[in-house]
């Protein structure tokens, strides 16, 4: 069974930084594909940031320039560097891996998410 595991959330005030990380383990752990989603209260869960294995990129409008995608396929991590951030920032941030391409993929795994509270 393979697990995903987010770290990294917490709250921080408007303009600073956050580095969430998320370490996947289990047989078969390998996604071509990794991902962070985030949901805010209320409202549907929408998508962040994709990585595929090659390292191409893919972001949500609301964070491109500000936030950071990684990867590293040796240790199976996956990260989001957050800069600059907004109180609309705020959610539950999931990491996930899948199939496909950072232009569409299907979502295989999901962890368990972690809470990032943005402060005015």
């Amino acid at each position: 069974q393979v697990q995903l595991v987010e770290s990294g959330g917490g709250l921080v005030q408007a303009g600073g930084s956050l580095r969430l990380s998320c370490a996947v383990s289990g047989r078969d752990s390998s996604f071509n594909v990794m991902g962070w989603h985030r949901q805010a209260p209320g409202k549907q869960r929408e998508r962040v940031a994709y990585i595929g294995s090659g390292g191409s990129t893919n972001y949500a409008d609301s964070v491109k320039g500000r936030f950071t995608i990684s990867r590293d396929n040796a240790k199976n991590t996956v990260y989001l560097q957050m800069n600059s951030l907004k109180p609309e920032d705020t959610g539950v941030y999931y990491c996930n891996g899948g199939r496909g391409s950072t232009s569409y993929y299907i979502i295989d795994s999901w962890g368990q998410g972690t809470q990032v509270t943005v402060s005015s």
